[in-house]
């Protein structure tokens, strides 16, 4: 590793459609939001988004091991499970891709945060309450920050979603950020002290 990447601890964003800025200009998604903030408040570290639309779980975990060893994060935010719960996947299935990936961010070493997903509605109310459950179960568990639900305060105003109701437009992009940066920033603040 080179002396200028350890200069620049990385953010490795996983995650799917969401994160990777899916219907709108990439600068204008969470992510690039997120770079424009570490800058703005003077952190160090350097953002690598390894997020792919359409990403589940299984995909997640499958392309994790490669990214930690090229990238070795000192953080790892996770944002995937809707495409789960979309394609009709398992609760247990998605619990124990979570898990796994967790685990291995862990044992990296590396600090993984965790974003929690809801399911549409019309998932039903007994299904979508289980899935939410998967990341508040795993982030005790495994003792990880979590983002109770990234798309709190957006994805139920219409005026901010995209026609599919799915993904966000570029007017939802800051509430994001909001919420992951609450968990995110005192993570940044442990690591910067770490560097120095």
């Amino acid at each position: 590793m080179s002396n200028t990447l350890a200069a620049e601890p990385v953010i490795l964003v996983f995650g799917d459609s969401l994160s990777a800025a899916y219907g709108i200009q990439r600068n204008l998604g969470w992510v690039a939001l997120l770079e424009n903030r570490l800058a703005e408040e003077g952190f160090p570290h350097k953002v690598v988004n390894a997020s792919i639309s359409g990403e589940t779980t299984a995909g997640g975990l499958s392309r994790l091991p490669v990214a930690l060893n090229q990238f070795e994060p000192a953080i790892v935010i996770i944002e995937l499970g809707a495409n789960d719960g979309l394609r009709g996947l398992t609760n247990s299935q998605t619990r124990q891709h979570l898990s796994k990936m967790i685990t291995l961010a862990q044992e990296l070493p590396s600090q993984p945060l965790l974003l929690g997903m809801m399911l549409p509605p019309n998932f039903g109310k007994a299904f979508t309450e289980k899935f939410l459950l998967i990341y508040q179960d795993l982030a005790e568990l495994h003792s990880v920050p979590l983002v109770p639900f990234f798309l709190e305060g957006v994805a139920d105003r219409a005026e901010w979603m995209q026609g599919d109701g799915l993904h966000p437009k570029a007017e939802g992009q800051p509430r994001m950020l909001a919420h992951v940066w609450q968990k995110l920033k005192p993570l940044l603040e442990k690591n910067k002290m770490a560097i120095k």
